[in-house]
């Protein structure tokens, strides 16, 4: 029998019948088979984009997990966490192979976790060709002579095309949707194009995995590691400068979205791939992702300059979820293979559109628990339809949407490793100074480089520290770089009453937010939130 009959046979054990089907194909031939079919066009450089169509963006609302015998008690079922019976799984699982039966198919084999201990082989089989080109980015590629005997741990189905008739009688919202069964160990993607969701998919898994069952902390985060061997971890929601902070001249880049923190204190990469947005992209704003944009990447959703293939990265009219895949190799300062040891400095990052938050601050363990639950940012005016002043927006461990677990499960699992590896931690507020959007200026980068590097470069370790008033946090009263008025954000307003005021209003949605997740929380945890709430006054805090 053909290799090529072979492989087919391979497939039919998924149900899968009578399909063409394309294995481990090269970026140059997805992006020729795409162009082909009218799929996307190339932009003056020869890099490839595509458009994702109806979906932009991950849509929450239409995720589940199934729930049986291995997730029923383990899963934090709710808003986030949705259930699908295995039954109903099983039907839709039918839908979607029926449908890409016939079919001209992709299949890629690749891996998650670039830790050789934690390696977790991945087959993606795709309807369309620049899906394939996404995972050929995002995972780990593999050598010819491991594609060979390759044996998959998990399975991605990603059927764009297919939308449900009949959502209702599959026990889900939409016609589009993306599944987790953890039981089969099968990722199902129908009717959305959107690539994110395949990535986001197969981290949901690692993250009920790794912890459960090898007690290694996932993160949504980017790490880097210095000269000397340190680690440093930067986690953030979009928008605070996760991606920007990581990229240091002087430190090699582990990865820039997803992570293992294992128990020997290795930190290693999810992925093969970096998954950047690009909306208003610059050289000179962000030089690494600006170069790693040729042959080999893959665009979504970008506009070209009228009557040029030169792409306007300041054009939204398709959305501002515009992004680029490339493999993680386009970018030079990397650590290859992409793990470190010795962790010793984690960075929240917040953008703190209220301006009352220091700019940079220490935390207590019990404090970074709280952080890492809460993960607090702010959106600014503008930013969506119908606000049009700051709003608290909140996002546990940084990464909610994607978090099997109860958030107290993983923020004890960073209290812990912390503890053991003697990690410090630290609050960076890269929002802003002097009041709050509108009034207020946002934190210059190079005062929020200045202080990143102070921590790296250990001086602010033997620096005198002062407890803010409302939140408890530890300001250092001097940072080399930085003014030192800055250091404390109540010098920064002209009338020290209304910071207060406005200080107390976003310690008590600290507070309101926290509220669900009191009941699992330890003592220690809970006390490292603000010092103020509805019961105290201000006598008590000054």
């Amino acid at each position: 029998m053909s290799q090529v009959m072979e492989k087919a046979k391979d497939l039919t054990k998924y149900g899968l019948e009578n399909v063409t089907a394309h294995w481990n194909l090269d970026a140059e031939t997805l992006q020729k088979i795409t162009l082909e079919k009218g799929m996307g066009v190339e932009t003056e450089n020869g890099t490839l984009s595509i458009n994702t169509g109806k979906f932009t963006g991950r849509s929450p609302k239409d995720r589940f997990l199934v729930k049986d015998d291995y997730t029923k008690d383990r899963i934090w079922w709710g808003r986030i966490n949705k259930p699908i019976s295995p039954e109903n799984f099983d039907k839709l699982y039918n839908e979607v192979v029926n449908y890409m039966s016939g079919k001209e198919i992709y299949v890629r084999d690749a891996a998650v976790c670039a830790d050789p201990e934690y390696r977790t082989n991945v087959r993606t089989i795709t309807e369309y060709p620049w899906s394939n080109y996404f995972i050929k980015n995002m995972f780990l590629r593999l050598p010819e002579e491991e594609l060979k005997g390759f044996d998959e741990d998990w399975l991605v189905l990603c059927a764009p095309g297919y939308e449900c008739p009949n959502p209702s009688e599959f026990g889900i919202i939409a016609g589009n949707f993306s599944i987790l069964n953890y039981t089969r160990k099968v990722a199902l993607v129908g009717g959305s194009e959107y690539p994110g969701e395949m990535k986001k998919g197969v981290f949901t898994a690692l993250n009920l995995i790794l912890p459960v069952d090898r007690n290694v902390l996932p993160m949504h985060c980017s790490a880097n590691v210095g000269k000397d061997g340190d680690t440093a971890i930067y986690f953030g929601l979009s928008g605070t400068g996760k991606t920007t902070l990581s990229a240091d001249p002087d430190r090699k880049l582990i990865g820039d979205d997803e992570h293992g923190w294992t128990a020997d204190n290795t930190i290693f990469n999810f992925e093969g791939g970096c998954y950047a947005k690009v909306i208003d992209l610059t050289e000179e704003k962000e030089p690494d992702i600006y170069r790693a944009i040729r042959p080999g990447a893959l665009l979504e959703n970008v506009v070209f300059k009228e009557g040029t293939k030169e792409v306007d990265y300041f054009d939204s009219s398709i959305t501002q979820n515009t992004r680029v895949s490339y493999p993680i190799d386009h970018i030079d300062n990397i650590q290859n293979p992409s793990y470190a040891s010795n962790p010793k400095n984690i960075f929240f990052l917040t953008c703190d559109a209220f301006g009352v938050l220091p700019p940079v601050s220490k935390l207590t363990p019990g404090q970074a628990a709280y952080h890492f639950i809460s993960g607090y940012t702010a959106k600014v005016a503008g930013t969506e339809a119908g606000i049009n002043e700051p709003v608290p927006s909140f996002s546990a461990c940084f990464g909610e949407p994607f978090m099997p677990l109860h958030p107290a499960v993983y923020a004890e699992m960073l209290s812990k490793k912390m503890m053991e590896a003697g990690v410090n931690v630290w609050l960076i507020n890269t929002g802003w100074s002097g009041g709050p959007y509108g009034v207020g200026s946002r934190i210059k980068l190079k005062y929020t480089r200045a202080m990143i590097s102070a921590i790296l470069d250990g001086k602010l370790d033997a620096v005198e520290y002062e407890a803010h008033p409302i939140f408890g946090l530890y300001m250092p009263k001097y940072c080399p770089g930085v003014p030192t008025e800055m250091l404390d954000p109540m010098n920064t307003w002209l009338q020290k009453g209304a910071y207060v005021s406005k200080a107390i209003q976003l310690a008590h949605s600290f507070h309101i937010n926290f509220d669900k997740f009191a009941s699992e929380s330890s003592e220690e945890i809970l006390n490292g939130g603000p010092l103020i709430d509805s019961h105290h006054n201000l006598n008590e805090v000054f």
